[in-house]
């Protein structure tokens, strides 16, 4: 599978494609057997402007964040398990690692959360063909090049920091919309289609900075809370109709839990 050909992108108050699915979906918009979703924006030519305008000083880095960073996953998730096996008297060392891959810094698949209601996947995809087939997996993603072009960092962190507003982390924190935009205008971003949206809140950091007890008791929680963006049908709208390809963010999920 490659990614379509340049496609015009709907509104957002024509969205819906799909009338057997749930309001606002984006259904067959790429094709009904197409598995890259917006991804399918990361084109040739969107790609290439970025790596000719975007690259500087050629410095790597990752951006995931340790496998056993959490002491204790929320949700439920176990924990992550390496075991060294030596297989002496060799000067061999094998691991093994067991851990939920929704344990630390991850992509959500298009197999991880379908609609609640419906209780279908992306494109109408039922439970019976995640289980029984490939279908929606993140192989898709890599066989089409992976998820590559550039990137925008809105570093809400700072600014509220810089404006003394402060986001709970580890609590149900909404951070509205608004202040979204406003960190877009103090960096003068311009967005453009197929960009992947880098929002950084801080919940790393604060993680990071708790004593173990800690961060074990709120893994332990019975109602997991976190902060997280205004979750409505706005945000919905500015993610759209600015096409981003993919979101990613330092928090449990973009929206607020």
């Amino acid at each position: 599978m490659s990614p379509v050909k340049e496609i015009e992108i709907p509104s957002f108050d024509n969205l819906t494609l799909d009338p057997s699915g749930p309001k606002g979906n984006t259904w067959g918009l790429f094709g009904k057997d197409n598995h890259l979703g917006m991804l399918n924006l990361l084109t040739p030519d969107v790609v290439k402007r970025a790596a000719a305008e975007e690259i500087k000083d050629g410095v790597r880095f990752s951006l995931d964040w340790k496998l056993n960073a959490l002491h204790k996953p929320a949700f439920g998730r176990q924990s992550f398990e390496q075991k060294i096996h030596n297989k002496a008297p060799r000067s061999v060392n094998d691991d093994v690692l067991v851990f939920n891959t929704q344990s630390s810094s991850q992509w959500d698949g298009f197999r991880h959360f379908g609609n609640q209601a419906h209780k279908v996947f992306y494109n109408g995809t039922t439970q019976e063909t995640i289980e029984s087939t490939n279908i929606l997996g993140i192989d898709t993603w890599v066989d089409n090049g992976g998820v590559v072009g550039r990137g925008v960092l809105l570093d809400i962190a700072s600014y509220a920091e810089e404006h003394d507003i402060i986001f709970p982390p580890f609590e149900s924190t909404v951070i509205p919309l608004n202040v979204v935009k406003q960190v877009a205008a103090k960096e003068q971003v311009s967005f453009r289609p197929g960009d992947i949206l880098f929002i950084r809140v801080g919940f790393t950091k604060a993680y990071e900075n708790l004593p173990v007890e800690e961060g074990i008791a709120l893994g332990q929680r019975p109602v997991s809370k976190f902060v997280g963006i205004e979750s409505s049908e706005a945000t919905l709208r500015w993610l759209w109709d600015n096409q981003f390809a993919a979101l990613f963010s330092c928090i449990h999920g973009s929206r607020h839990a």
